[in-house]
């Protein structure tokens, strides 16, 4: 259950703000029907997620515990640095098409998730807890935490969401979980 809630918690903080969840806002400003682009999102992450989380799995079963402690350590240091750069939603506009708002978004946020830092959480975790299941069903549940309410309230939100505080919230925990694993120390 451990898996489960630090994956949740980890994704749902480190999605705000994040290129995916502008993405959320702008394909609900765009179409303005939430269900099918909930659904891209859904199906979208559960599919990049799992195979982030195979790559985690491999990661934990290739490289010895003292390896993987310091790569896992210095990996989440990393990426809460890569947490307080803002993402800009200029540069990931959704692809124009004819082919119905489900596929656009789970095409567009499928691959806006590559190489983001959500799927690198994603392999981390899955390196560090060896439960695959449990670390995508948490981080499939952390994206949707963050991406359903973009979605639902679209433009509206965005302006009030105080993005700098959470970014830095989320860096912090990111962080925590570094120096934890460089420590040696299992609390997550």
């Amino acid at each position: 259950m451990e898996a489960l809630f630090v994956s949740t918690l980890v994704v749902a903080l480190g999605e705000i703000g994040d290129k995916t969840q502008l993405l959320s806002l702008l394909l609900a400003a765009r179409f303005q029907r939430p269900l099918p682009i909930i659904w891209g999102i859904f199906v979208a992450t559960l599919a990049n997620h799992f195979l982030a989380g195979l790559v985690g799995s491999w990661v934990h079963g290739a490289i010895g515990p003292d390896v993987l402690r310091i790569v896992l350590g210095v990996s989440f240091l990393a990426v809460a640095v890569w947490t307080l750069i803002p993402d800009k939603m200029d540069e990931h506009r959704p692809p124009q098409g004819r082919y119905g708002v489900f596929l656009v978004t789970l095409v567009a946020f499928f691959f806006a998730e590559m190489g983001d830092k959500t799927q690198v959480a994603t392999v981390m975790l899955a390196a560090k807890y060896n439960a695959l299941a449990l670390v995508v069903t948490g981080t499939l549940v952390g994206m949707m935490i963050a991406n359903v309410p973009a979605v639902l309230l679209g433009k509206v939100a965005a302006p009030r969401i105080p993005f700098t505080v959470i970014r830095v919230v989320a860096a912090t925990l990111f962080a925590a979980i570094g120096v934890l694993a460089l420590l040696g120390i299992d609390l997550f």
